[in-house]
């Protein structure tokens, strides 16, 4: 069973997408910030992210490029879900390390799809 780590400030997404994944068999973790999610990411160590982008304290966008860095993360799949829905803000959330990118609101179809795909043989 493929662990999940959903970085997100609003208990309220946690839920839905926590609730989305364990309908399909994933374990779920949650963080509320980026340096939460950072942290848990490195004790942990999930299969794959989901990293909200608008968050107090650390964005989304400066997590994952710190997991992405870091030799002890780097190898961690990270989906960005998120508001911001223009293609430069894919665009970038993709040079910071994600491996895929997924505006709000997403489906549970969506959703499940694209966290498969991100880890690949590993699901």
């Amino acid at each position: 069973m493929a662990l999940v780590l959903i970085v997100d400030d609003s208990p309220t997404e946690v839920h839905v997408l926590g609730g989305y994944l364990k309908k399909h068999g994933f374990e779920i973790e949650a963080a509320s910030d980026g340096r939460e999610g950072i942290e848990k990411a490195r004790a942990l160590k999930p299969d794959l992210v989901l990293m909200d982008v608008v968050m107090p304290g650390m964005n989304g966008f400066q997590a994952t490029r710190e997991l992405a860095r870091a030799p002890d993360t780097a190898d961690i799949p990270v989906v960005m879900v998120t508001t911001k829905g223009l293609e430069t803000d894919k665009i970038w959330g993709m040079r910071q390390g994600a491996k895929d990118y997924l505006v709000k609101p997403v489906s549970e179809t969506q959703l499940v799809e694209k966290v498969r795909a991100a880890l690949g043989s590993n699901d």
